[in-house]
C-alpha cells in the first residue's frame, strides 16, 4: 500500500468500517519502510513486532464494538524529539544515541494513540531540532524524496519524508523556527504550525525552546491536519501556555473552503533576499490566487529589520540552559556546531538581551496584528533560497546563504498560526511552497485558506519514489 494514495480521514473509515485491518496498514507502512529508507533514511527506528501488536489491539477493540477514535489505526512516526513508550528519544544526538527507552508517551503521542493511532518508528530530526537541515552523527541525513541530492528540510525533515513518499500517513512534528513548515514545503506537502499552546506539551520535563516551539502533524493536506488536530488539541493542567479547546471542530469548517477576501502578499518581508527562481514560483501562484476573486495587497516591507537576533538570543539562551555545562568536556565535541555556536553566543547575552527578545516579540506581533485589521492573511515564501545538498546552506543567486530559511522564525516569534502549499518546483525537481500567516489564534482560518489554495493555486503531484 502506498499511503499517499489514502488521505488519513479515508484510512480511519475504512478500518472503523472492517474493510482493512489496522494490522494490515501497520504492516503496510513496516513493508514500505524497509523497501524505501534504505535511501531516504526518514526513520531513526522501527519496531514493526510492537507496530503489529498494538495494531492487532484496535482490530480487537473494533471486534468487540469499542470506539476506537477518529484516528483508528492510522500508522504514524513520531519526531524523536518526543517521547514515545518503548523508544529510545534520542533528540537526534550522539550524546543520547544509548539512553534507555522512554517509560511514558509524550502528551502529544498519547492523545494519538488514544485516537487510534499505532506507532511504527521515530523519524529523524537534527540535534536537538537545531537546523533547518536533517542531519546529524547519528547517521545518514534524510534527503529529500524529490531529489535525493538535496536536503529535506529540517527540524521535522525525517516525518516529512515518512509522509511524502508514503511510508506513513501521518507524523509528528514540532516547528520553533519552521520546523513543521521548512520540509513540509520542500517535500511538496501542505504544513501547518498550529498557534503556540494548541498542542500541549505538559509533563514533568519544561520544554525546551518554551515560547517558540508548537508541536503539530505532518500530513499531506490541510484537511487531515485539521482532522488530526482536533483529536489532539486543547489544554493541560501542567502546561502553562496551552490553550482552550475550540468551541467547533476544526475539520467540517474545510468541507467547501472559499477564497479569502484580501491579503498581504510580501515577497521579502521587508529585509529578505529571495533567490529568483523560488521568488517566481510564489509570485506566480499570488497571481493565480488574484484571478479567484481574492484582492491580493503587495506589502515590500512587514518588518524593516530581521528579526534574527532577537529569535538568536531566546534559542541560544535554551541551548546555553540544555547543554552549556558541557563546555571543556569530550562530549562537547560531539555537539553540532551550530550548538556550539549557540551557546557561546548566549554566553555573550546578559538576562536584558533576553527580555528585550521577549520585547520584540510583542512587538513584531503588534506590527503584524495592525497588518492584519486591514488584510485576512499575510503571504510570503517560506524558505529564501533554493535548496542545498544535506549538511550544505541554500543558496541566492548562486551564492551560499547561512540564513536561508528566514521567512519562517518571524511567526515563531509572534506565536502565529502559519503554514505552507506546495505552489510549484524550481528546476531540479524541488517543490516550492508558499506561506499562510493568520491573526493570533485563527487556526481555523488558516487551515480553511492551505484548503482552498491546494484545490486553486496549489501544484499537486507524488514524489518519484518507488
Amino acid at each position: 500500500m502506498d499511503f499517499r494514495e489514502h488521505t488519513v480521514e479515508d484510512l480511519a473509515a475504512r478500518v472503523r468500517r472492517r474493510e482493512v485491518s489496522a494490522r494490515e496498514l501497520a504492516g503496510a507502512a513496516v513493508e514500505r519502510i524497509e523497501a524505501l529508507d534504505g535511501t531516504y533514511h526518514a526513520f531513526l527506528a522501527v519496531d514493526g513486532e510492537r507496530a503489529l501488536a498494538d495494531a492487532a489491539l484496535v482490530d480487537e477493540a473494533l471486534a468487540s464494538g469499542a470506539d476506537v477514535g477518529p484516528l483508528a489505526g492510522i500508522p504514524i512516526g513520531v519526531k524523536d524529539l518526543e517521547d514515545a513508550a518503548g523508544f529510545r528519544t534520542t533528540h537526534g544526538s550522539a550524546l543520547s544515541a544509548d539512553d534507555a527507552p522512554a517509560a511514558v508517551d509524550s502528551l502529544f503521542v498519547s492523545r494519538l494513540k488514544a485516537a487510534g493511532c499505532v506507532v511504527v518508528g521515530k523519524t529523524n530530526t537534527p540535534e536537538l531540532g537545531c537546523k533547518g537541515d536533517t542531519s546529524n552523527r547519528l547517521g545518514p541525513p534524510t534527503v529529500n524524496p524529490w531529489n535525493p541530492e538535496r536536503s529535506a528540510g529540517g527540524s521535522s525533515g525525517g516525518s516529512a519524508v515518512a509522509v511524502a513518499a508514503g511510508m506513513v500517513p501521518l507524523a509528528t512534528g514540532s516547528d520553533g523556527g519552521g520546523s513543521i513548515r521548512i520540509p513540509a514545503a520542500i517535500c511538496g506537502l501542505t504544513g501547518f504550525k498550529p498557534s503556540l499552546g494548541r498542542v500541549p506539551v505538559g509533563g514533568a520535563t519544561p520544554p525546551n525552546w518554551a515560547d517558540l516551539s508548537a508541536k503539530g502533524p505532518m500530513t499531506a493536506r490541510a484537511r487531515d491536519a485539521a482532522l488530526v488536530l482536533d483529536a489532539v488539541v486543547g489544554p493541560d493542567p501542567s502546561d502553562l501556555r496551552s490553550l482552550p479547546r475550540p468551541r467547533e471542530p476544526w475539520r467540517p469548517q474545510l468541507d467547501d473552503p472559499h477564497p479569502p477576501l484580501r491579503v498581504a502578499w510580501s515577497p521579502t518581508l521587508g529585509y529578505a533576499p529571495v533567490d529568483p527562481a523560488v521568488a517566481a514560483v510564489c509570485r506566480a501562484a499570488v497571481e493565480r490566487l488574484a484571478t479567484t476573486g481574492c484582492d491580493v495587497v503587495e506589502e515590500p516591507s512587514v518588518f524593516p529589520v530581521d528579526p534574527v537576533d532577537a529569535w538568536l538570543a531566546l534559542t541560544s539562551a535554551s541551548h546555553l540552559r540544555t547543554v552549556g555545562d558541557l563546555q571543556g568536556t569530550a562530549e562537547w565535541e560531539l555537539l553540532d556546531p551550530s550548538i556550539q555556536f549557540a551557546v557561546e553566543t548566549a554566553q555573550g547575552l546578559g538576562a536584558g538581551a533576553v527580555v528585550a527578545a521577549q520585547d520584540a516579540c510583542h512587538q513584531l506581533n503588534h506590527t503584524l496584528a495592525t497588518l492584519l485589521h486591514d488584510v485576512s492573511f499575510l503571504l510570503t515564501p517560506v524558505v529564501a533560497a533554493r535548496v542545498p545538498a544535506p549538511w550544505h546552506m541554500g543558496t541566492i543567486d548562486g551564492q551560499p546563504d547561512p540564513n536561508w530559511i528566514r521567512f519562517t522564525y518571524p511567526f515563531n516569534l509572534t506565536r502565529s498560526p502559519a503554514g505552507t502549499v506546495c505552489v510549484g518546483h524550481t528546476d531540479d525537481g524541488v517543490p516550492v511552497g508558499l506561506q499562510v500567516v493568520g491573526a493570533q489564534h485563527a487556526d481555523a482560518a488558516v487551515l480553511r485558506v492551505l484548503a482552498y489554495l491546494e484545490e486553486a493555486v496549489g501544484v499537486t503531484g507524488r514524489a518519484p519514489v518507488g
